[in-house]
């Protein structure tokens, strides 16, 4: 099992658990019918990444980055059990245009996703990032790692499931980082060049003031992602 793989999972635990998964119905494939970006995530959308300009993509770029890691500790009856079956019921809702989407319940079909998309020929890669929420500037030697890939984020749940997909005119890019009190680290980020089917109302185009389908946009990764590209 490929280390960046069994990080994600639950410490003692070395495959995904599909029936917890079920138990809110979800299906082991996704849903083709496109339909614009969900009204959650533009509610939401700080979940989903720290945005910017394709334009800042250069070394000495300065921004405030908050890279959470999920947890598997869910309680009961709790607000965050309430907000991890929104999650899980997020996974039934159909991709939109130049989207390919699946909850993985089983590492088998993880792997089957990202191959399917990929080629068999893969690498995985994740955030080498640990540190809290500080003002970091873009270094040098940022370089572009894939042109297609597929990027599964770990979702709030008990059990190792994920959330992956895939999208169209999207490159991924490990940018080196240094923060404020002079630590280092490299992080993902993917930019996209098509934002034309995002929900008018994401946060992506409040934050940088911006209409969909005008200029591409980019998002640093959370540390909850694996990001599987090919070799």
């Amino acid at each position: 099992m490929p280390k960046a793989v069994k990080d994600h999972l639950q410490p003692g635990v070395t495959s995904f658990n599909a029936s917890a998964a079920r138990c809110f119905g979800i299906h082991n494939q996704f849903n083709k019918i496109p339909q614009p970006f969900h009204a959650k995530q533009a509610q939401d959308g700080l979940n989903i990444g720290n945005f910017f300009l394709q334009t800042d993509l250069h070394p000495g770029t300065k921004m405030m980055l908050q890279l959470p890691q999920s947890t598997n500790e869910v309680k009961e009856k709790s607000a965050e059990a309430e907000l991890m079956k929104k999650e899980i019921e997020d996974c039934e809702e159909p991709a939109m245009d130049g989207e390919s989407r699946f909850c993985a319940t089983s590492l088998e079909s993880l792997i089957d996703f990202s191959t399917s998309k990929l080629g068999r020929n893969v690498n995985v890669l994740t955030n080498e990032v640990r540190m809290g929420s500080q003002e970091f500037e873009f270094g040098v030697r940022m370089k572009k790692v894939a042109d297609k890939s597929v990027v599964c984020h770990k979702m709030n749940y008990p059990y190792a499931v994920f959330y992956c997909h895939t999208f169209a005119k999207t490159r991924t890019y490990m940018i080196p980082l240094v923060g404020a009190d002079g630590s280092k680290a490299k992080a993902m980020a993917a930019c996209h060049s098509d934002t034309s089917a995002w929900h008018p109302q994401h946060v992506a185009f409040q934050v940088l003031k911006i209409k969909p389908g005008t200029v591409p946009i980019c998002h640093f990764l959370h540390n909850n992602a694996m990001v599987w590209i090919p070799k």
